[in-house]
């Protein structure tokens, strides 16, 4: 299969790479930096374009893998082309690409990405959408050669599961930045916490978390609560977070 990736980011970076394994044939890589663009068609290695006027048009499959904000204004300058068009958004609805192009998909990875760190796409649910059978088939079996977790799963369902992704992912990791913050202004090394961090994790992997939620707003303790509140006296917006996180830990025990 003949596969052109549009982007250059975290995902293209790990789709490309992915793909390459399989022995599928990656033919072009484009971005709106051409450098970026390079640098990723050389790990394959394949063409590298910055203008959509030279996208090669007789691939058989073309990855969007940009911000979702630029997704639709891609799929105009894809009308030209017969192959299967697919983005890899976990919110943008596939009539975006349906109202653009013959052929729409979406090829949603449920994973997060850095380029700096390797993962295993065979373990990452891969989840499939098409307009039609015969496109789905063919999302299907490419799929199944890079995840043994590959689903279908309809567009309004899709985008309930990249808001739950945002709250388990981003704002975690959000989380984990605002606590590197305080233990660096104290002079605290952020490896401290980091087998906190790690038990955590390792305990939603067997249980529901409302089953193994710790600390104080569990417990109602109050005197603490308000120590930690009065802590953050400097920083209203860790205040406000924190208040938050508080009540609402409290109301899932009601």
């Amino acid at each position: 299969m003949k596969i052109v990736l549009l982007g250059s980011g975290n995902v293209a970076t790990h789709l490309a790479q992915a793909l390459k394994s399989k022995g599928e044939e990656v033919v072009q890589i484009y971005s709106q930096r051409l450098d970026h663009a390079q640098l990723l068609a050389d790990r394959i290695p394949c063409e590298s374009i910055d203008n959509l006027k030279g996208i090669k048009t007789d691939a058989d499959l073309y990855i969007i893998a940009v911000k979702d904000d630029a997704i639709e204004s891609i799929a105009d300058r894809l009308k030209a082309v017969n192959g299967l068009v697919v983005h890899t958004s976990g919110t943008t609805d596939i009539k975006v690409l349906s109202s653009k192009v013959k052929h729409a998909g979406v090829l949603y990875p449920l994973q997060t990405f850095s380029k700096t760190k390797e993962v295993s796409f065979k373990e990452i649910p891969l989840f499939i959408e098409a307009t039609n059978e015969s496109d789905l088939s063919v999302l299907k079996n490419l799929a199944s050669k890079l995840s043994q977790k590959v689903q279908h799963l309809g567009g309004e369902k899709r985008k309930v599961l990249h808001l739950a992704a945002v709250f388990a992912c981003n704002f975690t990791n959000h989380m984990y930045t605002l606590a590197h913050q305080l233990l660096q202004q104290n002079d605290l090394d952020f490896e401290i916490i980091r087998p906190l961090i790690k038990e955590t994790a390792d305990k939603v992997m067997i249980s529901l978390p409302d089953k193994v939620q710790t600390g104080p707003a569990v417990r109602a303790d109050e005197t603490t609560l308000n120590k930690h509140f009065s802590m953050l006296n400097n920083m209203p917006e860790l205040q406000h977070i924190y208040q938050t996180l508080s009540d609402s830990i409290k109301l899932m025990l009601k």
